[in-house]
């Protein structure tokens, strides 16, 4: 087939989100399919952009055809983009849906293309009904919907929450795959030594961009808990601030854990993943809202044992007591859970089980439920 991709990708830092479109792309290419992905030339203006820089520095992919074109607030440009798909004529248009704020641009682009009456549209969403709620996002997230023919979901909470908008088009749950492109895995002893960690202490890891609802806040309280100063035990945040910095510094002087959080809140390239999982005994996951996460897909990469919130999708994809903890998000149960793991020594029993557990999250997976639902549409219109 001939694939177009449309969502963040190179040069736009994206986070997972430009990580994954790419790991995509290079999956339907091993299949012989023909991949372009189209992102954006402007994606955020730069008042609503809550980081430093929208662009990454990490050296472009080399495999992959990527056109910076799409500008999300310019109406004249999706008109544009979508003639230009309309004449291209691709068998597949696979839109990346993570924000209501995208619906207008993307809906537009979307019925464009296929009025050729040849283009199918599917869309991946990772979230229909946004985390931080702005007026609009059920106008918007509407009128995209409207304008796709099929989608796949990496969540069960984000299938129900489509059947707000439709209940009638073909819809697919798929597990979100795993990210295996952040390099081997190397042994903690070095990883702590690029990362210049004192190697006499265990670590655990909040990792990606902070905000609010991710809950680096619950955590820092949890790491408050003074039964976890009788272990030599730090917490590294390892990622971006997109939401006010203030009220995190000001928890960590309140609860005076200078000496046991280790700050490196700038963004992470790609090449420096690999030594943050690896330094780290467990990965947590402190969320108050989610629909499914990908720091969850790099822990599972780097066989991680992890702590995650009973929210949203989290709960899916790591099985209780067996690869880490599901715990409700608050202070105490987070500090419980990381207490057990220590004493209990769980790390050596859930490393291996996440080891094999990771196995079932294939990009091909994903690729054939796609196609799957392709064919379903081509068949239906036919």
């Amino acid at each position: 087939m001939h694939v177009v991709i449309i969502g963040p990708a190179y040069p736009l830092k994206g986070g997972g989100l430009s990580t994954y479109n790419h790991r995509l792309a290079q999956e339907f290419q091993q299949h012989h399919h023909k991949v372009s992905i189209y992102t954006f030339s402007l994606q955020y203006p730069g008042f609503l952009f809550p980081g430093k820089t929208q662009y990454s520095t990490d050296a472009p992919p080399a495999d992959l055809d990527i056109k910076v074109k799409i500008n999300s607030i310019n109406p004249f440009n999706w008109l544009s983009i979508g003639t230009e798909l309309k004449h291209l004529k691709p068998d597949l248009i696979i839109i990346r849906y993570w924000l209501p704020l995208m619906g207008p641009c993307l809906g537009t682009i979307a019925r464009i293309a296929k009025s050729n009456k040849h283009t199918k549209i599917i869309s991946i969403v990772d979230n229909v009904i946004p985390h931080e709620k702005r007026p609009g996002d059920k106008i918007f997230s509407r009128y995209f919907v409207n304008g796709v023919d099929a989608f796949v979901t990496m969540s069960k909470a984000v299938l129900n929450d489509l059947l707000v908008f439709d209940k009638v088009k073909p819809k697919k749950f798929c597990l979100h795959p795993l990210y295996d492109n952040f390099g081997s895995l190397i042994s903690q002893e070095t990883a702590k030594e690029k990362l210049k960690l004192d190697k006499n202490f265990h670590y655990i890891l909040f990792f990606g961009f902070i905000r609010d609802y991710k809950g680096l806040d619950i955590l820092l309280e949890a790491f408050a808990d003074k039964r976890l100063r009788s272990l030599a035990l730090k917490l590294i945040v390892a990622g971006e601030f997109y939401s006010d910095s203030k009220p995190y510094y000001d928890s960590i002087e309140k609860n005076h854990l200078q000496e046991h959080v280790v700050l490196k809140t700038d963004f992470i390239p790609d090449n420096k993943v690999s030594e943050y999982f690896c330094a780290a005994d467990m990965v947590v996951q402190p969320y108050k809202d989610a629909t499914q996460s990908g720091v969850t897909q790099v822990a599972y990469h780097f066989n991680k044992p992890m702590i995650v919130t009973d929210v949203g999708g989290l709960a899916e994809t790591v099985p209780h007591n067996k690869i880490g903890y599901v715990v409700k998000p608050n202070a105490l149960d987070i500090a419980n859970a990381i207490l057990t793991f220590y004493s209990e020594n769980k790390l050596k029993e859930f490393s291996a089980n996440a080891a094999l557990e990771k196995k079932k999250f294939s990009w091909e997976v994903m690729m054939n439920a796609i196609i799957e639902l392709y064919n379903l549409t081509s068949t239906s219109i036919k």
